[in-house]
């Protein structure tokens, strides 16, 4: 061990709690990285989007249309897709994540009746369509909501 060897320890140096304004030395000293006078160098200086008193971009665009805050975003999944699963099997919208169909089931997942199915399965998911539902159970499977 020499001191061309020291390092710090492992996850003790943090990038972003930098201190700032503390001398020529720490290089970051003097105006601190906010370069020279102005209205950004000074404190109070006004919030993000001000343009000065001029009538700011946000409220200059019209606003339109309407969004339900009460809506749900479903992931649909078609009846085709389910193939890869073995006969007899559980779908449920875990094993449908770990097979790579869906990424992020959001509100739910609706299994929709688009393509063939020609195995027997147990569904687990958030909502069906009529068609899904017929096709699943007349092969001897099972649709259940959860």
């Amino acid at each position: 061990m020499d001191l061309s060897n020291l390092r710090p320890a492992e996850g003790s140096r943090q990038s972003n709690n930098f201190r700032r304004g503390r001398g020529h030395g720490s290089g970051n000293g003097k105006t601190a990285g906010k370069g020279h006078k102005g209205q950004k160098a000074r404190s109070g200086a006004p919030r993000v989007g001000f343009e000065g008193g001029q009538m700011p971009l946000y409220r200059r665009l019209p606003k339109r249309g309407f969004t339900c805050r009460n809506s749900k975003d479903i992931v649909a999944v078609n009846m085709s897709v389910l193939e890869v699963f073995d006969n007899d099997a559980v779908v449920t919208v875990d094993t449908l994540i770990e097979q790579g169909i869906i990424k992020n089931p959001k509100d739910g997942v609706k299994i929709l009746g688009n393509g063939e199915l020609t195995k027997k399965l147990t569904v687990q998911v958030n909502a069906f369509s009529a068609s899904a539902k017929e096709k699943i159970e007349a092969l001897g499977g099972k649709a259940e909501v959860i």
